[in-house]
């Protein structure tokens, strides 16, 4: 089954608050980015956000000019109903990230929680990698959440890849530089515990694209 597939089946079977990932708040995303300092005009872009509700986090902090992008129409979907009228203020993107076309220097910050780690062939890693060079600004910021080391080894019944914060820092590596690394435990709608590891960067201001 192609990825697509996968996760339309999964967000058209289930609930968005059913699934392993949900968070009623995305407390700790939401603290990062607040973090960075960013003013609430800077373009983010909150990658395999789906139907998740650190969109929603977003708006109500004055955030105004925000992406969501999934390869998931069904997710983003829910998302949007969730919404209501509000979802016209979000652009959402029908997309895979690695194939996807953004916008070359478009976005001020890139959040990912939890799609890098799904990619477990390393040309998909490389191909993810220059969409964040290409369309993160010079100077911009970066924060990617994956499974840390100790976390599980499949989700929604694929196998994914597990990162301490060197290991995920090092799939960037050059052009970005680290500034923060934390652990998350994040408790499942099922009562299990599952550990993240959270990578905030900054893309250095001299750093090359590839074409």
């Amino acid at each position: 089954m192609k990825p697509k597939e996968h996760w339309e089946g999964v967000y058209s079977s289930k609930a968005s608050n059913a699934v392993s990932w949900f968070q009623e708040h995305a407390e700790q995303s939401l603290r990062l980015i607040k973090a960075t300092g960013v003013p609430l005009s800077a373009a983010i872009i909150d990658v395999g956000g789906g139907a998740s509700t650190l969109v929603d986090d977003l708006l109500r902090s004055g955030y105004s000019n925000l992406t969501v992008l999934d390869l998931s129409a069904a997710a983003l979907s829910a998302a949007k109903a969730r919404l209501g009228a509000s979802s016209g203020a979000v652009r959402w993107l029908e997309a895979d990230v690695t194939r996807a076309e953004l916008a070359v220097h478009g976005y001020d910050l890139w959040h990912d929680r939890a799609v890098f780690h799904f990619l477990t062939a390393a040309q998909d890693r490389s191909a993810y990698v220059q969409q964040v060079l290409r369309s993160v600004k010079p100077g911009g910021h970066v924060i990617v959440a994956t499974f840390a080391e100790d976390g599980p080894t499949q989700c929604s019944g694929l196998p994914v890849m597990r990162y301490r914060a060197d290991q995920l820092h090092a799939q960037f590596g050059e052009p970005f530089t680290l500034l923060q690394h934390e652990k998350e435990e994040h408790h499942t709608p099922f009562g299990t515990v599952q550990q993240f590891v959270y990578c905030y960067c900054r893309k250095v201001e001299h750093s090359v694209e590839q074409k």
